[in-house]
C-alpha cells in the first residue's frame, strides 16, 4: 500500500483529525471515494484476528483496583497452576483495552507471568466498541491521572497471593509512552519495554532504575524523531537499555489486527526479544 496512505492513517489515529477529513484526504490519495472505501478494511483494525492464545489452560479474571479518581478495571491472565509469578503490566494503545491487548496479555501469561492489563478508559466508562469513540475519549483523559492510574497497579499487586514481588511492563504506542513514564516514576520496576512509544523528557531519564528495551519501526518518523535525545540521556545516565530498529516496517507493526501495518517477522522477533529481556531482568 502507498506509504502516503499509511502515514495518513497514522495521522488520523494519533492526532485530532476528524473522520470526515480523513476520508476526504484518503479519497484524494486513492483516486476517488469508492477506492477509499475499498481501502478502509485494509487500514482499520480487524479483531477477528486478535486471538492467538486461548484462555484454555490459563487462569484469567477481570479485576478492579483503586485509581486516581475511581476504580480501574483490568484483565488478568497467568498460568493455571497456583503459584507465585513475576508480574508484567501490559499497556494498550490509544484504543483502550481491546481483544488484541487481551491476547497479548495471554501471551505473557503463556510465558509464565502474572500479566495484568489495566484499562486507561475505566474512569470514562471503559472501552467503547467504536475505535473513533475510543480515540475521542483518550483526548478527555488527564495525563497526570492516567499515569497515577497505572502507578497504582503497583500498590495493588502485593495483595495478590500469586505475585512474587518482581515486575516488568510492556506497552504499545500510547502504552509504549506509558511504559517509559513508568520507568521514570516507579523505582521498583525492573524492566520496561516500549514498542514505538513516545519518549520521556531527557531531564527525567536519570530517575530510571529499570532496564529499558525499545522497539521502533523505521518508517515511523513521528515517534522516531525523539530517539536521539532519549538515547543520549540513557547513555549519560548509565541506564541499561537495548534499542532495536525494524527496517521497512510501520508504527503498530506488532499489532496482528492491523492488516496493513502488521509485519509478522518483525512482530515475532520483537516479542521474542521482549520475553528474553523479561527472563533476564524480571526474576
Amino acid at each position: 500500500m502507498d506509504q502516503q496512505i499509511i502515514n495518513l492513517y497514522d495521522e488520523y489515529t494519533h492526532r485530532p483529525l476528524s473522520r470526515q477529513e480523513f476520508l476526504g484526504r484518503l479519497a484524494k490519495l486513492a483516486g476517488g471515494t469508492a477506492a477509499a472505501m475499498a481501502l478502509l478494511p485494509m487500514l482499520e483494525l480487524n479483531y477477528a484476528h486478535a486471538a492467538t492464545v486461548q484462555e484454555a489452560g490459563l487462569f484469567t479474571e477481570r479485576i478492579s483496583y483503586p485509581g486516581a479518581k475511581g476504580n480501574m478495571q483490568a484483565y488478568v491472565a497467568r498460568p493455571e497452576k497456583e503459584a507465585k509469578y513475576p508480574a508484567i503490566i501490559v499497556i494498550h494503545e490509544n484504543r483502550g483495552l481491546n481483544a488484541h491487548i487481551e491476547d497479548v496479555t495471554r501471551r505473557a501469561a503463556n510465558a509464565g507471568y502474572l500479566a495484568i492489563a489495566p484499562n486507561a478508559l475505566s474512569p470514562l466508562g471503559g472501552t467503547p466498541a467504536s475505535e473513533d469513540d475510543a480515540r475521542t475519549l483518550f483526548q478527555q483523559l488527564n495525563a497526570e491521572d492516567s499515569l497515577s492510574d497505572f502507578i497504582k497497579v503497583f500498590d495493588y499487586l502485593p495483595g495478590r497471593k500469586d505475585y512474587n514481588g518482581h515486575t516488568g511492563c510492556v506497552g504499545f504506542c500510547w502504552g509504549g509512552s506509558m511504559a517509559n513514564k513508568l520507568a521514570v516514576n516507579v523505582p521498583s520496576l525492573q524492566a520496561a519495554v516500549a514498542f514505538y512509544g513516545g519518549q520521556p523528557n531527557a531531564a527525567d531519564v536519570p530517575k530510571i532504575k529499570a532496564a529499558v528495551q525499545l522497539h521502533y519501526a523505521a518508517l515511523d518518523e513521528r515517534i522516531n524523531a525523539g530517539i536521539p535525545a532519549y538515547e543520549e540521556a540513557l547513555k549519560k545516565s548509565g541506564i541499561t537499555y537495548e534499542k532495536y530498529m525494524y527496517e521497512g516496517v510501520n508504527h503498530a507493526f506488532h499489532n496482528n489486527t492491523a492488516p496493513t501495518r502488521y509485519n509478522e517477522a518483525a512482530a515475532k522477533l520483537a516479542w521474542q526479544r521482549t520475553l528474553d529481556f523479561f527472563a533476564k531482568y524480571v526474576k
